[in-house]
This record gives C-alpha cells, structure tokens and sequence, in this order.
C-alpha cells in the first residue's frame, strides 16, 4: 500500500510550517527512522508532501502521527504511546481487552506568554492615577471630550511640498546653493549689527535723571565715610593716651621700688659688718 499526505496547506505561517516538518524528521533523521521500525513502513518528506509506503495499519498510523505533528503535537508522545502498544500486542490475554488504561494520556499546557514591559508601565500608571484621585477625593481635572469628526487630521507639508510653495524645488543645485549662501549672508550681517549696538550701549552718556541719582549715592557715601572715619580716629586717640598713661605709672613705681630695695640692702651690710 502507499499514501501521499499533503502537508503544505496544514499550517499558514511558512517559518512554522518548516520548523514542525524539522520536528517530524528530527536530529538526524532519528525521530522518522523510530516511525520506521515501530509501523514497519517506509517515509520519505520531500517538500509539501509525506509518502507513505507499508501495511494498511502502520499507514494509518504514520498518517496520524503526521497530522497531529502539523497541529503542534510533538511526535515523540505518539511514538511513546506506539511502543506501548507494541508491547501490549505480545501478550495474548490483552488481545481483547481496552488499552486505553495503559496508554498514556499528554494533557495540552498553555504557557502563559510574558507581558511587554510598555504594557506593564501603562498599566502601573493607570494605577497610580486612579490612586491619585482617590486620595484627592474626586477633584482630579476632568478631560475635555473631543468632538468625534469622521475626518482624518490634515497631513503635514513634506519637504517637496514646501519647496513647491517656496518655488525651490524648480531651481537648479547651483541656485539652491547661491539662496542658502544669500540668506546665511543676511543672517550674519543681522548678527552682527545686534552685536554692534549692544557694545554701543557700554559707552553710551547716561541721562540726567541718572546723573543726579548717581551724584546723590555718592555724596551720601563720601558723607557716611568721612563720619565714619572721624569716629575711628578720635577712638584710636583715645586708647593711645590711655596707653601712655598706663605706660608712664607703671616705669616709675618700677623705678621708686628699686632705688628703696637697693638702699635697705647697703644698711644691712653696714649692720653686718659692726
């Protein structure tokens, strides 16, 4: 017997589609060669296509195999559960009973798929929000609905378009060129009389309101200093004479106590020697 499966229509996405044939025929050919001995028929995958040359049964069976493979069915559970019944076919007392106890049953797993991070952050946002005016009890600023318009907004210019205006996009490169020159041109001689008038102002005279301004601050901190220095000068005179004073007091009872010490020593050596 022999069989042509038509695998190409069974999966849309192409790079899917190769990698779940890949599957089929496994490292090496190893996972198609275990089909091979378990169902005693040989397979051949060659593009959209699986033929299929054996028995009746281990047709069927390869047939199967390859369509629950192409349903993202790994086809080591169905080889798994073929050589079970292999060895279940040996023994003659099972010959008549159900296998399906002894079979094994792959429950289908759906991995839950990780959240993008951009979800994640619009999310916490929308939480700390709804947060925020909990605690402002209600006074958060209310949105202003936009008025639904059928409409799309209208597109901006693009860069031809707004030479078109302009009239540029008709002119030569060398034109193009000579304006950009002309206007950088323009630009600078702008600047440069901007800069002019500001240096200008350093020496410009000041008015007469400012003259008296200035006339009148500096008299009164011309007045504040000669008075402050006044002051300074007679303290310092002061402290001067204070000083000397002092100076004066202390030299002659230095000089009293000295001459009366020296007197009474010549007295005592006087006694001494009677």
């Amino acid at each position: 017997h022999c069989d042509i499966i038509k695998i190409g229509g069974m999966v849309r996405n192409k790079e899917r589609f190769v990698k779940r044939r890949q599957r089929l025929i496994g490292p090496d050919g190893a996972t198609l060669k275990a089909l091979e001995l378990l169902t005693k028929c040989y397979i051949l995958v060659q593009g959209n296509t699986v033929s299929v040359m054996g028995e009746y049964q281990g047709i069927k069976q390869v047939r199967q195999v390859i369509i629950d493979c192409m349903k993202n069915v790994h086809p080591v559970y169905n080889i798994k559960r073929l050589m079970i019944m292999r060895e279940l076919a040996k023994d003659p007392k099972l010959a008549t009973e159900d296998w399906s106890r002894f079979l094994p049953t792959f429950k289908k797993k759906n991995v839950p798929r990780k959240v993008p991070r951009q979800t994640v952050l619009e999310m916490q946002k929308a939480n700390a929000q709804i947060k925020e005016d909990e605690t402002n009890g209600g006074t958060a600023k209310v949105e202003k609905k936009r008025v639904y318009t059928p409409f799309p907004p209208a597109q901006m210019p693009s860069k031809i378009d707004m030479q078109l205006d302009s009239g540029e996009y008709f002119l030569s490169e060398r034109e193009r060129k000579a304006k950009k020159m002309a206007e950088k041109y323009e630009n600078s001689v702008e600047k440069k009389k901007e800069r002019k008038i500001e240096k200008e102002k350093v020496y410009e005279a000041p008015s007469s309101k400012k003259k008296e301004d200035t006339k009148s601050s500096d008299k009164s901190a011309s007045a504040g200093d000669s008075f402050l220095d006044i002051n300074e000068l007679k303290s310092k005179f002061a402290k001067a004479a204070t000083k000397r004073k002092n100076d004066e007091g202390s030299n002659m009872s230095d000089f009293i106590d000295s001459s009366v010490t020296k007197s009474h020593k010549k007295k005592k050596r006087k006694k001494d020697k009677h």
